[in-house]
């Protein structure tokens, strides 16, 4: 509910916008998030007028909308293991695997990042010839340990134990010598203001030499991830050429990055 301030703002009479989405975003601190139903039953005012509200927080990059509601943007402090993340979300997964898989085609040198969704990839990319993969993760090397057709290249560095890859300045180095057609990057958090972030500092000069090495970069990143930031930035979103999500992305935020001339795909689950 309204604190005392702000229900006398609301019974003292109309209030403008500003006051309104300022008296949301508190609400918001307190409860993390809210549907459009108890926001209407607060403030006194239509559906319509809380959707512009909650899209006005959107682009501010405090808050972002969810099916019936709007949640806080959130920090996240540190990434789940690899164990973890390999058990959530996989259909998800292979539906973004899926469309990124369009993109290939014989004879390309591709980077897979470190993470499960771009782990879902190797299947795809074991039906062309010629293929190089180039990668900071140790699973995706044991799936192409026996795909003798496939050139693999593990970049080395310090070992993220966690999340099975490896990370630092010895692996950015590495992939400063080679040249990459399509980037497939990953991330832990993204939203519209801060772009692609990650609370692991080691992280970012890996996935910024990547980004360089190649022609082409696709961030392929969960709808479940958006809306969530880490301490550290590693690129904008206009960064990419294409941002590959899942189809559980909200009308409202996909609409807002396409409004930047972002290009993104929403990729239906597969196989549920």
């Amino acid at each position: 509910m309204p604190t005392t301030e702000e229900h006398d703002l609301v019974g003292g009479g109309p209030i403008i916008p500003d006051q309104r989405r300022e008296m949301i975003w508190r609400q918001l601190c307190r409860h993390q998030v809210l549907s459009v139903h108890q926001l209407t039953e607060m403030f006194g005012c239509s559906h319509m007028t809380i959707r512009r509200d909650i899209a006005s927080l959107e682009k501010d990059g405090r808050a972002y909308s969810v099916p019936g509601g709007v949640r806080i943007a959130s920090q996240v402090g540190s990434e789940p293991s690899h164990q973890l993340k390999a058990v959530v979300e996989q259909a998800e997964k292979r539906g973004m695997a899926r469309r990124a898989a369009e993109l290939l085609h014989a004879d390309m040198t591709l980077y897979l990042d470190a993470g499960t969704s771009t782990l879902q990839l190797v299947p795809h990319i074991r039906q062309h010839q010629g293929m190089t993969v180039v990668t900071n993760d140790f699973t995706i090397v044991q799936c192409l340990a026996d795909a003798l057709d496939i050139e693999v290249i593990h970049i080395g560095g310090q070992l993220d134990h966690p999340n099975l890859s490896t990370v630092g300045s010895l692996a950015a180095a590495t992939l400063r010598r080679v040249a990459i057609d399509i980037a497939f990057m990953s991330t832990s958090s993204w939203d519209l203001k801060r772009g692609v972030t990650t609370p692991s500092a080691p992280k970012v000069e890996v996935k910024r030499a990547a980004l360089e090495a190649a022609s082409q970069t696709v961030l392929v990143a969960s709808s479940s991830k958006y809306g969530t930031f880490g301490t550290y930035r590693v690129a904008p979103l206009d960064r990419f050429d294409l941002i590959i999500t899942d189809s559980g992305l909200g009308e409202t935020p996909a609409e807002a990055l396409r409004a930047l001339g972002l290009e993104l795909e929403l990729a239906a689950p597969e196989g549920l």
